[in-house]
């Protein structure tokens, strides 16, 4: 984001809210975070009562601010709602219809696509919501194209999640698209999550907890990340995993939803936009130091990924000091 006031976001809860989701946004846009250096989000609970039970009554949460907030945010927020089934109360969905019509930023995390549905606003669209529901948000809501298996997709200014902690992985992407992926990477650090996970990844990953010794591909993911300038392959994986590539495919389907190809491919991609935004890097350099070969053809997956040239990118995005200084802040051309 380029300018220098808060981009203001507000979670709209009714009774049965998550309270997880809630921790989610509050974490990811509420708390202050001056080592970042820039604006930042200005967070706001709200709902059309004046308090709202957790779910399955858990606790109560009280003095929240009115559907006024929901009209002054610039991200709207819809959390998941524990039955679906029911539909969302209406100054609920009078609140989302008019945030849409002004142009704000529709999200929801897990089933609180139905509540976007329900308020009109996802016909035509792509959206995703848990896995469990899938089959009756389809029938409920024909008008909308459904993506099964995915963390969660951004249809332009809506954006719809899959479970619950598919709100962290749409968070931290709000949060790269809004401020660049060092910031989301730094956001991570402080989480002690793994990062933007990319949205397409499976909701459902067949991975047991294991009985004995960690098999994970943990050890294999860290060997590649310190290597991304080298030209590695599905081969190199497989032989450092002491693994054929058939099995190297299966257990990255299984553990992450994805195949080894994707996973390298984003996380090049994931660097890249990191030495951009730093901008101590020409093009060329940057595309060596990701992996990706040549300035041309960083330039084609960047657009692909982000919809932005090199250069729009660099823009969009200014360095940040998050304890690391720039040699430079020459910009990617």
């Amino acid at each position: 984001m380029s300018q220098d006031f808060a981009h203001r976001v507000a979670l709209l809860v009714e009774d049965g809210a998550n309270p997880f989701e809630l921790g989610v946004a509050s974490e990811l846009f509420g708390l202050r975070r001056p080592e970042l250096r820039r604006p930042w989000y200005e967070f706001t609970l709200c709902a059309a009562t004046p308090s709202v039970r957790m779910h399955q009554g858990l606790f109560t949460v009280s003095d929240i601010a009115d559907l006024s907030a929901a009209d002054a945010a610039d991200t709207l927020i819809v959390p998941n709602r524990p039955d679906p089934r029911a539909p969302a109360a209406a100054p609920v969905r009078a609140a989302i219809a008019r945030a849409a019509e002004r142009g704000a930023r529709l999200v929801s995390f897990c089933t609180g696509a139905f509540a976007l549905a329900e308020a009109g606003v996802l016909d035509g669209r792509t959206a995703t919501t848990h896995w469990r529901w899938a089959a009756a948000f389809t029938r409920r809501h024909p008008r909308v194209r459904f993506a099964s298996d995915v963390l969660f997709v951004d249809d332009g200014g809506i954006l719809t999640s899959a479970g619950s902690a598919a709100a962290l992985d749409l968070g931290l992407h709000l949060i790269q698209s809004d401020h660049g992926a060092e910031v989301a990477n730094a956001v991570s650090r402080r989480l002690i999550f793994a990062g933007p996970r990319d949205g397409g990844r499976r909701q459902f990953v067949d991975r047991p907890v294991p009985a004995t010794a960690d098999t994970s591909l943990a050890p294999v993911l860290d060997w590649a990340r310190e290597r991304l300038d080298r030209p590695l392959t599905v081969g190199a994986l497989a032989d450092r995993a002491a693994a054929s590539q058939a099995t190297l495919y299966r257990r990255f389907r299984a553990e992450l939803g994805t195949t080894p190809l994707a996973w390298l491919t984003t996380e090049r991609i994931t660097l890249a936009r990191r030495l951009i935004e730093r901008g101590d890097l020409r093009l060329d350099r940057v595309a060596a130091a990701c992996g990706l070969g040549t300035a041309a053809n960083l330039r084609a997956h960047l657009r692909r990924h982000t919809g932005l040239t090199p250069s729009e990118y660099r823009r969009r995005h200014e360095p940040v000091d998050l304890g690391v200084r720039s040699a430079g802040r020459q910009a990617a051309r």
